[in-house]
Protein backbone atom coordinates (compact mmCIF):
# COMPACT_ATOMS: atom_id res chain seq x y z
CA UNK A 1 0.00 0.00 0.00
CA UNK A 2 0.82 3.44 -1.11
CA UNK A 3 2.10 5.04 2.09
CA UNK A 4 0.32 8.49 3.10
CA UNK A 5 3.16 10.32 4.70
CA UNK A 6 4.39 13.85 2.70
CA UNK A 7 7.60 13.28 0.89
CA UNK A 8 10.11 15.88 1.79
CA UNK A 9 13.79 16.49 0.32
CA UNK A 10 16.56 19.07 1.18
CA UNK A 11 15.44 19.45 4.51
CA UNK A 12 18.68 21.27 6.12
CA UNK A 13 18.85 19.95 9.95
CA UNK A 14 18.86 22.01 12.86
CA UNK A 15 22.46 24.24 12.07
CA UNK A 16 22.17 26.84 14.58
CA UNK A 17 21.70 29.59 10.90
CA UNK A 18 19.08 32.04 11.34
CA UNK A 19 15.62 31.60 8.74
CA UNK A 20 16.24 34.81 7.27
CA UNK A 21 20.19 33.62 6.09
CA UNK A 22 18.71 30.36 5.19
CA UNK A 23 16.12 31.91 2.41
CA UNK A 24 18.95 33.77 1.26
CA UNK A 25 20.95 31.31 0.63
CA UNK A 26 18.10 28.93 -0.88
CA UNK A 27 17.37 32.37 -3.21
CA UNK A 28 20.86 32.04 -4.48
CA UNK A 29 19.95 28.59 -6.72
CA UNK A 30 23.65 27.13 -5.31
CA UNK A 31 24.75 24.03 -7.20
CA UNK A 32 24.74 21.85 -4.11
CA UNK A 33 22.39 22.23 -1.21
CA UNK A 34 23.50 23.23 2.39
CA UNK A 35 22.10 20.05 4.54
CA UNK A 36 25.02 20.33 7.11
CA UNK A 37 26.50 24.24 6.95
CA UNK A 38 29.88 22.91 9.34
CA UNK A 39 30.27 20.45 7.00
CA UNK A 40 29.74 21.73 3.32
CA UNK A 41 31.16 25.02 3.84
CA UNK A 42 34.60 23.33 5.21
CA UNK A 43 36.37 23.62 1.34
CA UNK A 44 35.25 27.02 0.43
CA UNK A 45 33.30 25.83 -2.84
CA UNK A 46 30.22 26.77 -1.96
CA UNK A 47 31.27 30.64 0.04
CA UNK A 48 32.91 31.01 -3.39
CA UNK A 49 30.02 30.15 -5.26
CA UNK A 50 28.36 32.87 -3.23
CA UNK A 51 30.41 35.59 -4.01
CA UNK A 52 30.21 34.41 -7.84
CA UNK A 53 26.70 36.08 -7.72
CA UNK A 54 27.64 39.41 -6.38
CA UNK A 55 31.40 39.29 -7.99
CA UNK A 56 31.15 37.43 -11.53
CA UNK A 57 34.10 39.17 -12.73
CA UNK A 58 36.62 38.42 -9.53
CA UNK A 59 35.96 34.49 -9.09
CA UNK A 60 35.48 32.01 -11.57
CA UNK A 61 34.56 28.48 -10.41
CA UNK A 62 36.50 26.76 -12.54
CA UNK A 63 39.24 27.97 -10.22
CA UNK A 64 37.61 26.09 -7.21
CA UNK A 65 37.82 22.35 -6.39
CA UNK A 66 34.68 20.76 -4.42
CA UNK A 67 36.81 18.20 -2.67
CA UNK A 68 37.46 17.32 0.92
CA UNK A 69 41.10 16.60 1.18
CA UNK A 70 43.16 19.07 3.26
CA UNK A 71 44.80 20.64 0.42
CA UNK A 72 41.65 21.06 -1.70
CA UNK A 73 40.12 23.19 1.12
CA UNK A 74 43.29 25.15 1.56
CA UNK A 75 44.22 26.04 -2.15
CA UNK A 76 40.68 26.88 -2.15
CA UNK A 77 40.43 29.05 0.83
CA UNK A 78 44.05 31.09 -0.17
CA UNK A 79 42.41 32.10 -3.53
CA UNK A 80 39.41 33.68 -1.29
CA UNK A 81 41.60 35.39 1.32
CA UNK A 82 43.09 37.05 -1.30
CA UNK A 83 39.86 38.38 -2.85
CA UNK A 84 38.63 39.31 0.65
CA UNK A 85 41.70 41.87 1.08
CA UNK A 86 41.83 43.03 -2.57
CA UNK A 87 38.13 43.59 -1.66
CA UNK A 88 38.33 45.33 1.48
CA UNK A 89 36.35 42.40 3.32
CA UNK A 90 36.43 41.95 6.99
CA UNK A 91 36.31 38.40 7.87
CA UNK A 92 38.37 37.68 10.45
CA UNK A 93 41.32 34.62 9.98
CA UNK A 94 39.81 32.95 12.77
CA UNK A 95 36.40 32.01 11.75
CA UNK A 96 38.16 31.46 8.06
CA UNK A 97 40.44 28.74 9.92
CA UNK A 98 37.68 27.79 12.10
CA UNK A 99 35.26 27.05 9.24
CA UNK A 100 37.94 24.76 7.44
CA UNK A 101 38.70 22.66 10.72
CA UNK A 102 35.00 22.11 11.16
CA UNK A 103 35.15 24.20 14.66
CA UNK A 104 31.99 24.42 16.71
CA UNK A 105 30.18 27.41 15.43
CA UNK A 106 32.59 28.80 12.78
CA UNK A 107 30.73 28.05 9.69
CA UNK A 108 27.63 29.32 11.32
CA UNK A 109 29.32 32.45 12.19
CA UNK A 110 30.43 32.79 8.48
CA UNK A 111 27.47 32.93 6.73
CA UNK A 112 26.08 35.12 8.87
CA UNK A 113 28.95 37.60 8.18
CA UNK A 114 28.99 36.84 4.70
CA UNK A 115 25.32 37.60 4.93
CA UNK A 116 25.71 41.29 6.52
CA UNK A 117 28.28 42.02 4.25
CA UNK A 118 26.44 41.49 0.54
CA UNK A 119 23.06 42.41 1.79
CA UNK A 120 23.67 45.29 4.18
CA UNK A 121 21.06 43.78 6.75
CA UNK A 122 22.11 42.78 10.27
CA UNK A 123 21.50 39.46 11.89
CA UNK A 124 19.56 39.59 14.74
CA UNK A 125 21.85 36.88 16.67
CA UNK A 126 24.95 38.39 15.41
CA UNK A 127 26.02 41.31 17.37
CA UNK A 128 29.96 43.35 16.99
CA UNK A 129 30.84 42.45 19.87
CA UNK A 130 30.53 38.87 19.88
CA UNK A 131 32.85 36.39 21.39
CA UNK A 132 34.80 34.53 18.82
CA UNK A 133 34.71 31.16 20.93
CA UNK A 134 34.45 27.93 18.51
CA UNK A 135 35.10 25.64 21.17
CA UNK A 136 32.71 23.12 22.88
CA UNK A 137 31.92 25.26 25.90
CA UNK A 138 28.92 26.12 25.72
CA UNK A 139 27.71 22.19 25.15
CA UNK A 140 29.60 21.13 27.96
CA UNK A 141 28.04 23.39 29.93
CA UNK A 142 24.28 22.07 29.71
CA UNK A 143 25.58 18.84 30.02
CA UNK A 144 24.89 16.78 33.91
CA UNK A 145 28.55 17.04 35.51
CA UNK A 146 29.29 13.26 35.57
CA UNK A 147 28.76 13.28 31.26
CA UNK A 148 31.18 16.79 30.96
CA UNK A 149 34.46 15.88 29.00
CA UNK A 150 37.44 15.46 30.90
CA UNK A 151 41.04 16.65 29.85
CA UNK A 152 42.37 14.18 27.63
CA UNK A 153 38.66 14.71 25.37
CA UNK A 154 38.53 18.44 25.61
CA UNK A 155 41.37 18.31 23.62
CA UNK A 156 40.39 15.93 21.15
CA UNK A 157 36.88 17.80 20.86
CA UNK A 158 38.88 21.11 20.29
CA UNK A 159 42.45 20.44 18.68
CA UNK A 160 41.19 18.86 14.93
CA UNK A 161 43.86 16.66 13.50
CA UNK A 162 43.86 19.32 10.56
CA UNK A 163 45.06 21.93 12.50
CA UNK A 164 48.17 19.74 13.48
CA UNK A 165 48.53 18.86 10.07
CA UNK A 166 48.36 22.60 8.59
CA UNK A 167 50.53 23.54 11.30
CA UNK A 168 53.23 20.33 12.19
CA UNK A 169 55.07 23.21 14.45
CA UNK A 170 55.20 20.77 17.60
CA UNK A 171 56.03 23.69 19.85
CA UNK A 172 52.88 25.66 18.43
CA UNK A 173 50.32 22.38 19.04
CA UNK A 174 51.56 21.91 22.63
CA UNK A 175 50.83 25.35 23.54
CA UNK A 176 47.41 25.15 22.13
CA UNK A 177 47.19 22.14 24.20
CA UNK A 178 47.67 23.65 27.16
CA UNK A 179 45.69 26.27 26.38
CA UNK A 180 43.14 23.94 26.27
CA UNK A 181 44.05 22.64 29.28
CA UNK A 182 44.27 25.44 31.51
CA UNK A 183 40.99 26.40 30.56
CA UNK A 184 39.28 23.24 31.33
CA UNK A 185 40.92 23.21 34.35
CA UNK A 186 39.32 26.64 35.14
CA UNK A 187 35.72 25.35 34.31
CA UNK A 188 36.31 23.05 36.73
CA UNK A 189 37.17 25.69 39.29
CA UNK A 190 34.12 27.65 38.63
CA UNK A 191 32.00 24.36 39.23
CA UNK A 192 33.72 23.81 42.19
CA UNK A 193 33.32 26.65 43.52
CA UNK A 194 29.42 26.53 42.15
CA UNK A 195 28.68 23.23 44.13
CA UNK A 196 31.07 23.06 46.51
CA UNK A 197 29.13 19.98 48.76
CA UNK A 198 29.02 17.79 45.13
CA UNK A 199 32.84 17.72 45.58
CA UNK A 200 32.78 17.37 49.30
CA UNK A 201 35.11 20.53 49.29
CA UNK A 202 35.74 22.19 53.49
CA UNK A 203 36.18 25.91 54.14
CA UNK A 204 39.32 26.71 55.08
CA UNK A 205 40.39 28.52 58.30
CA UNK A 206 39.73 32.46 56.97
CA UNK A 207 36.32 31.36 55.60
CA UNK A 208 35.67 30.20 58.63
CA UNK A 209 36.64 33.28 60.59
CA UNK A 210 34.21 36.18 61.70
CA UNK A 211 35.12 39.15 59.64
CA UNK A 212 33.80 42.30 61.81
CA UNK A 213 32.11 44.87 59.45
CA UNK A 214 34.08 48.49 58.80
CA UNK A 215 32.79 50.63 61.50
CA UNK A 216 30.44 53.70 60.53
CA UNK A 217 29.50 57.31 62.12
CA UNK A 218 29.35 57.15 66.45
CA UNK A 219 31.25 53.92 66.08
CA UNK A 220 34.23 54.95 64.49
CA UNK A 221 34.65 58.01 66.63
CA UNK A 222 34.08 56.05 70.20
CA UNK A 223 36.77 53.37 68.88
CA UNK A 224 39.14 56.14 68.20
CA UNK A 225 38.36 57.75 71.44
CA UNK A 226 38.99 54.67 73.18
CA UNK A 227 42.45 54.17 71.72
CA UNK A 228 43.83 57.63 72.90
CA UNK A 229 42.68 56.92 76.17
CA UNK A 230 44.20 53.65 76.32
CA UNK A 231 47.33 55.78 74.98
CA UNK A 232 47.43 57.91 77.96
CA UNK A 233 46.58 55.17 80.53
CA UNK A 234 49.99 54.70 82.69
CA UNK A 235 49.52 50.78 82.39
CA UNK A 236 50.26 51.50 78.35
CA UNK A 237 53.43 51.21 76.83
CA UNK A 238 52.84 55.16 75.29
CA UNK A 239 51.81 55.73 78.66
CA UNK A 240 55.08 54.30 80.36
CA UNK A 241 57.14 55.94 77.51
CA UNK A 242 55.58 59.28 78.82
CA UNK A 243 56.28 58.88 82.80
CA UNK A 244 60.12 57.66 81.68
CA UNK A 245 60.68 60.71 80.07
CA UNK A 246 59.62 62.68 82.56
CA UNK A 247 62.43 61.72 85.24
CA UNK A 248 64.99 64.33 86.54
CA UNK A 249 68.32 63.76 87.51
CA UNK A 250 70.23 65.40 90.78
CA UNK A 251 73.76 65.60 91.76
CA UNK A 252 75.11 64.63 95.10
CA UNK A 253 78.61 64.12 96.95
CA UNK A 254 79.59 61.22 98.68
CA UNK A 255 82.76 61.01 100.86
CA UNK A 256 84.90 57.61 100.16
CA UNK A 257 86.70 56.35 102.79
CA UNK A 258 90.48 55.31 102.04
CA UNK A 259 91.40 52.17 103.01
CA UNK A 260 94.18 52.71 104.60
CA UNK A 261 92.66 54.57 107.08
CA UNK A 262 88.54 54.25 107.30
CA UNK A 263 88.46 57.11 110.03
CA UNK A 264 90.39 60.11 108.22
CA UNK A 265 88.67 61.49 105.27
CA UNK A 266 91.65 62.50 102.37
CA UNK A 267 90.73 65.66 100.43
CA UNK A 268 90.15 64.64 96.81
CA UNK A 269 88.23 62.04 97.77
CA UNK A 270 85.07 63.64 96.71
CA UNK A 271 82.97 62.02 94.30
CA UNK A 272 79.57 62.36 92.91
CA UNK A 273 77.11 60.08 91.76
CA UNK A 274 73.77 60.68 89.75
CA UNK A 275 70.24 59.18 91.69
CA UNK A 276 66.96 59.90 89.80
CA UNK A 277 64.45 61.88 91.46
CA UNK A 278 61.01 61.26 90.03
CA UNK A 279 58.80 64.14 89.93
CA UNK A 280 55.01 64.00 89.41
Amino acid sequence: MPSNKPIVKDIPRKCGVPREVLKWIQSLDLTYPIKNTRRDLANGFLVAEIFSWYFPKDIQMHSYDNGTSLPTKLGNWSQLERFFTKKKLDIPKEMIDGTIHCKRGAAELLVQTIYSLLTNRLVRTLTSEQEVDFTDRKYQVHLPMHARSTASHAIKNNLKITECMTEPNIITNKQKAHAIINRHLEHRNLDRMEDPTRFNIRPTIGELAVRLAPLQGDEASNEVWSSEQKKDSPFSAAGREQKTSSVQFREIQVQQMNKSSQMSVKPGSIHTIQTPVFTQ
